[in-house]
């Protein structure tokens, strides 16, 4: 690769500089941004090749599948021609308190077979929003709100494990994403998921706005979990909307996501710095998906301001981690 596509640098290159932490992680970012996968009202009708496009000109590595997106050979060649990859295919799974419904076998079925002709890197699994948690998004932790049941949760972890057994053997890893407004949100729910669930078949996709959505300190959560995180998707989150989630006067997580939930990096709460001082440490090598579910400006922009927080996380930790052992 070139440092140069046609007259414009590749951001790709120039964004990545020596000494950053992080030099054998991969970057992405989530075309959810450009067309919410939940919210109808939210996409902005852009088409797949001008995202690629976009994803390509603003520094990213890697995509996951969107909607409206080509399929097999053709969204192969579509990368291939922006120098980008398929990182992750992404499944939700619908359930009730007792667990995994009946079509979620034949859901999962077509969502790997679109990884598996994609040649996607990850099959990223969650669970679907779920009526009676949406609503308890951001204060899920409060008496009252459904939770799977034993039958339940046993369910859920047997599905998640049959999923991913079947896409080893289609040569695809899997990482359970915790996600708010769903059975799988607060840290107590992470931390009970990913104590049933066999690190040697199913790792951790650790989505640091879910994360402080559910109540959690993402920093804590990574180093808790430690090689269990597979996966990293970067978000971050508005301190005022998520207040208003917390305190009830958003009705759920669709009206916080209509609200601008989860803004650009560093325009909210999360401490990136640490997030990436602490994968730094573990020098994780995974994919890191810049993600933001809906935004008041250009998608593009976003994405570009993503991108350049992400730069500067990386350059400041590559340079504490570089002071740290000059002075050992």
């Amino acid at each position: 690769m070139t440092a140069t596509t046609g007259q414009r640098p590749d951001l790709r290159i120039t964004l990545r500089r020596p000494g950053d932490a992080l030099p054998r992680a991969s970057i992405g970012t989530v075309p959810i941004l450009w067309n919410n996968v939940d919210l109808a009202e939210l996409r902005h009708g852009t088409d797949p090749a001008t995202i690629l496009d976009e994803m390509a000109r603003t520094g990213y590595e890697g995509t996951q599948l969107g909607i409206g997106f080509p399929e097999g050979t053709d969204l192969r060649d579509a990368l291939a021609a922006r120098r980008l990859r398929l990182a992750e295919v992404y499944l939700s799974i619908p359930a009730t308190v007792d667990g995994p419904t009946p079509d979620a076998p034949s859901i999962a079925r077509e969502r790997l077979r679109l990884a598996r002709d994609g040649a996607a890197e990850i099959l990223t699994v969650a669970l679907d929003l779920s009526p009676g948690r949406e609503e308890r998004a951001g204060r899920a932790a409060a008496d009252g709100t459904p939770v799977l049941t034993v039958d339940g949760f046993d369910a859920l972890v047997a599905h998640i494990h049959d999923v991913a057994r079947e896409a080893l053997d289609a040569g695809r890893p899997t990482a359970f994403h915790p996600h708010g407004g769903t059975f799988i949100e607060t840290p107590d729910e992470i931390r009970r998921l990913a104590d049933r669930l066999d690190p040697a078949l199913v790792g951790i996709c650790l989505d640091v706005g879910h994360v402080t959505v559910g109540g959690g300190d993402p920093v804590g959560m990574l180093g808790e979990l430690g090689r269990r995180v597979t996966q990293v998707h970067l978000k971050d989150v508005d301190r005022d909307v998520l207040g208003g989630l917390r305190d009830g006067t958003l009705g759920g997580f669709g009206d916080a996501v209509r609200s601008r939930l989860f803004t650009e990096l560093g325009a909210g709460v999360v401490d990136l710095d640490g997030v990436i001082e602490t994968l730094a440490r573990r020098d994780y090598d995974g994919w890191l998906m810049v993600e933001q579910d809906s935004g008041w400006g250009p998608p593009a922009e976003s994405a570009a301001i993503g991108r350049r927080m992400l730069a500067g996380a990386l350059h400041r930790a590559g340079s504490a981690g570089s002071a740290r052992e000059d002075g050992a």
